[in-house]
């Protein structure tokens, strides 16, 4: 019978390159940030009141979307008062399409 391995000792300290793949991985981690990432890829950019009206979801709902992928750097957002305009991060997205493939070549 093999030894049972203590994995709570275990220090694992993962590079910075694995905390960006994780970051990418939770932001696409949900059916509308996916979707959201669908049609931000069709347009140049898009302005989250033409998503609000796109998505059968509450704007506050919708904002916490945007917000979960602005963080994780796959769009970014400029102010365009009163109005906020989104477009995908296309260096931070081929990274991620780097990232991904790679890491499901193993």
């Amino acid at each position: 019978m093999p030894e049972k391995i203590n994995t709570d000792s275990l220090k694992v300290i993962p590079t910075a390159r694995q905390k960006r793949m994780a970051r990418y991985a939770k932001a696409l981690g949900h059916p509308v940030r996916v979707y959201i990432l669908s049609l931000l890829s069709d347009k140049s950019c898009c302005y989250s009141g033409d998503l609000s009206q796109e998505l059968p979801i509450a704007k506050s709902t919708l904002s916490q979307h945007l917000k979960e992928l602005r963080d994780s750097g796959l769009i970014q957002g400029e102010i365009e008062s009163p109005r906020i305009k989104y477009c995908v991060n296309k260096e931070n997205w081929e990274e991620a399409k780097k990232m991904f493939k790679d890491f499901w070549s193993l």
